[in-house]
Parts: C-alpha cells; sequence; structure tokens
C-alpha cells in the first residue's frame, strides 16, 4: 500500500497549496489567515468465521481556511486540492467574514509561541500491506481464538493499516509539515455455557507494524477475556471499593480533561470552573503529557495553531496546576495558550505503582470494573454515573464474574477517593495508565 502514498509528495502539494491560501488571502485583504490541511491512505480488512466481511480501501484529504479582517473570522474548507479549489475555499472564507461579529479573543497564535524547532520524532512507518496479506492475518487471529475451547462464535477479526501527512501554515510566515502512521489488529469473539452468551475483544495498535502484538496472541487474548465473563450474576445493592482496569481508567483520565478544556471554562460549562491550584488527587499522584515522546501515540511538535509543544503538567502532587488551552480559549480567560489546540498529546502518570495483585488485597472486598455502558458521565456538574460488568472481589481474590449494575459518583470526589494505581499500564492509546482503586462508590444491582 505505501507505494501508492507518496508521503513526501503529498506533503510537497500541500504545502504549496497552503501558500497558495495564505496569498491569496492576503491579495483579497484579509489582515491574517491560517490553513490546515491533511491527506491520509489506509487499508481496513475484517473477517467473520474465515470469510472476508468487509475490506475498505480508504483515500481522503482535505484543507481548511481561515481568513481573519481584524477580529471578523470566516472559514471554508475543500477536499479538492487543486488550485482553483483553494482560491475558491478562500474567497468563501472572506465572503463569510463579512457576516461575522467582532471578536477581540479571535487571530492567530502569538508569533513568540510558534514552533521553531522540528526534531524527528520517528512517527512515520508505512506498511506495504496487501490486501490479501491483510485477510490472512486477521484468519490467523480469528481461527486462533476460536480454537480456544468454549468460543461459541465471532465477530470478527479486522487488521488495519493507515499512513498520512498533515501541514498547517498562517500569514505570520510558519509552514510545516507533519507524516504519521497507525497500524492494528483487534478481535471480537463469543463465548457460550449453559446459561448464555458473553463477548469480549483484544487489541494491539502501534506506529511500526514490527511493534504489534501476534494476531494469534490477540485472538487467544479475546478468547480468554470472553470466557471469564461467562456465568455472570447480578450485584446486591451498596457502596464498595471499585477498580477499574487500565482501558477504562484512562477514561477517568479524559473527564479530566474534558473538564480543564479552556472551551468548556469559559464557556462557565466544567465541574472545575476556577479550580487552578485546587487539590483534586492525593499528594502521590501527578500527571503530565509529552507531546515530543518518540513514536509516541500523539506526539507532535506544535498544536493545531502552530504553537510549539511542551511538556506540561496538568496535576502536580495532587493539585491542578494547568488547564488545557488554545490559543483563543486562552485570551478568552486572560492567560496563554498551554500549546493544546487540538487537545493533550501523550498523557503519562507519576505515582507509586502497586501489583494488580496487591490493589485487589487492597480492596479486600468490592468490585473490579472490565466494561461500561453508557454515557452517563456529565462534566459540567461531574456527576457520574455508569452501566458496568466485571468481577466481585472477596479477601482479595476475584470470585465470580458480576453483570448488569451501575456504578455512580461524582467526578472530584472520585479523583479524591483514588488510593492506588496498578503498574499493568496500557501503553496502546494517548494515555499510558495501570488499573484505578477508588476507595468507595455506590453500586447498584
Amino acid at each position: 500500500m505505501s507505494e501508492a502514498f507518496d508521503a513526501k509528495q503529498q506533503q510537497r502539494t500541500l504545502e504549496a497549496r497552503v501558500a497558495l491560501a495564505v496569498e491569496h488571502a492576503k491579495a483579497k485583504g484579509a489582515s491574517a489567515c491560517e490553513v490546515g490541511a491533511s491527506a491520509s491512505q489506509g487499508l481496513e480488512v475484517s473477517v467473520r468465521l474465515g470469510e472476508v466481511d468487509t475490506m475498505e480501501l480508504s483515500r481522503d484529504q482535505g484543507i481548511g481556511v481561515t481568513v481573519y479582517f481584524g477580529t471578523r473570522k470566516g472559514s471554508a474548507s475543500t477536499s479538492d486540492d487543486s488550485e482553483t479549489s483553494v482560491r475558491e475555499a478562500v474567497e468563501r472564507a472572506c465572503a463569510i467574514a463579512q457576516f461575522t461579529g467582532e471578536d477581540p479573543a479571535a487571530g492567530l497564535a502569538d508569533p513568540d509561541r510558534l514552533a521553531t524547532e522540528f526534531p524527528d520524532l520517528d512517527l512515520y512507518h508505512p506498511w506495504a500491506l496487501s490486501p490479501d496479506e491483510a485477510i490472512a492475518l486477521a484468519s490467523r487471529c480469528e481461527r486462533a481464538g476460536l480454537e480456544v475451547a468454549g468460543i461459541d462464535n465471532s465477530e470478527g477479526a479486522s487488521v488495519s493499516s493507515h499512513e498520512g501527512v498533515s501541514v498547517y501554515g498562517n500569514s505570520l510566515g510558519f509552514l510545516q509539515g507533519q507524516r504519521g502512521s497507525r497500524h492494528g489488529f483487534s478481535c471480537v469473539l463469543i463465548a457460550r455455557d449453559q446459561v448464555g452468551m458473553q463477548r469480549d475483544y483484544d487489541y494491539s495498535s502501534a506506529r511500526e507494524a514490527g511493534q504489534l502484538r501476534d494476531p494469534e496472541e490477540v485472538g487467544r487474548s479475546a478468547a480468554q477475556r470472553a470466557l471469564r465473563r461467562l456465568g455472570g450474576r447480578k450485584l446486591s445493592t451498596g457502596r464498595y471499593p471499585v477498580l477499574f482496569v487500565p482501558e477504562l481508567a484512562s477514561g477517568l483520565v479524559g473527564h479530566l480533561l474534558q473538564g480543564i478544556a479552556g472551551g468548556a471554562l469559559y464557556r462557565q460549562s466544567s465541574f472545575l470552573c476556577d479550580a487552578l491550584g485546587e487539590t483534586l488527587f492525593p499528594a502521590w499522584f501527578s500527571l503530565f503529557e509529552r507531546p515530543r515522546e518518540m513514536r509516541g501515540s500523539a506526539s507532535a511538535n506544535f498544536d493545531s495553531e502552530g504553537v510549539a509543544t511542551r511538556e506540561n503538567s496538568f496535576i502536580d502532587s495532587g493539585r491542578l496546576a494547568s488547564y488545557l488551552l488554545s490559543s483563543y480559549s486562552a485570551r478568552r480567560l486572560g492567560m496563554n495558550s498551554t500549546g493544546n489546540a487540538g487537545g493533550a498529546r501523550n498523557l503519562r502518570i507519576s505515582a507509586p505503582l502497586e501489583s494488580f495483585e496487591a490493589l485487589l488485597a487492597k480492596m479486600s472486598r468490592g468490585v473490579v470494573v472490565t466494561e461500561l455502558m453508557g454515557q452517563g458521565v456529565n462534566t459540567v456538574t461531574g456527576d457520574y454515573s455508569r452501566g458496568a460488568a466485571g468481577f466481585w472481589v472477596e479477601n482479595g481474590e476475584i470470585q465470580y464474574p458480576v453483570e448488569g449494575f451501575t456504578i455512580a459518583g461524582d467526578l472530584r470526589r472520585m479523583f479524591a477517593s483514588l488510593v492506588g494505581i496498578g503498574d499493568d499500564v496500557d501503553r496502546r492509546g494517548n494515555v499510558h495508565s495501570g488499573s484505578w482503586l477508588l476507595e468507595e462508590m455506590m453500586v447498584a444491582g
């Protein structure tokens, strides 16, 4: 696949189109202009019960133009990278700007915050994967899972490979591109016993294909995860310690980030408004980002406004040390950009880590949550209520699977009640975290 996608040539083309858009905007009288452009290619194949279920070959591109006439702003986009289409997009953006209101916070990033250093972060590793090879890999993954005793059916296994390039430029003279790749396996299997059926999954994801787990390992792991859920029981309603497995603990970090995002803060629609400097977590817990980590899943030298990325400490020894700010949200709050237009990058936790077994012993009696359902999280009020499934723990040991219950709490109290973090760190995504043990939550059976 990689031969058909010449990333270097794509980057040169996009850079030329971005420069064209900026110059055309100036010619139309815009006081400032910024342009983001991207192109990507992907292959995704899914197999179910040994047969090809879906195959998708995708090729996407887009150019977004934003112009400023003083503090009036207009935006337009196109998926056609021809010079004519780019010029037309600029003209549409200019026309729109004439009808928008004045906004003192609108404008480009501050010039002294733009990135000036662009080290190679080793993010681009294309995979010359043919459709036939992808089918074979997905088949191996699913077959390994189906061979595990007790597995009754499959919802399929998939293999994906994506690569792309993005370019950002503005009328301050900034023009830079970044290339990246992402590949993965996944498998969803169904286990059955006399009582009923259960499903579960596993996956592997990496920037370089050589860093992926073996497809057979992913399939067998998905099978074991489904089997261990058989025989699920109901829970009695009560207040219990709750242990979130790593995949779900990272979601709690996500709720924190939503709460400290500049857009929510200046709109006064966050449970963490005016919380800067407050203690939210135990003193032994810190959370920070490493946006220039080599091969990091979200690494970048600059954010979506061209601002240089940097290591930001969001939680420092339990205290909220920084918000998550773009240039616009920073101006609305009377602060400075944190280089987070587009979000946080490569979230990492600093805390004493314990084994999963030690966390079970510490909880003694409670619930391990392995699956969450529903959207019952309100980041305006901090209210948290989700359907869940997992395992009941007694005397520090897992006893049996449980299902059909709800866990509820308040995000601030949940953060403050953190009593332990596991060393079972999940490194597949943007947030690297182990399991989180919370002192107590309401569990409704």
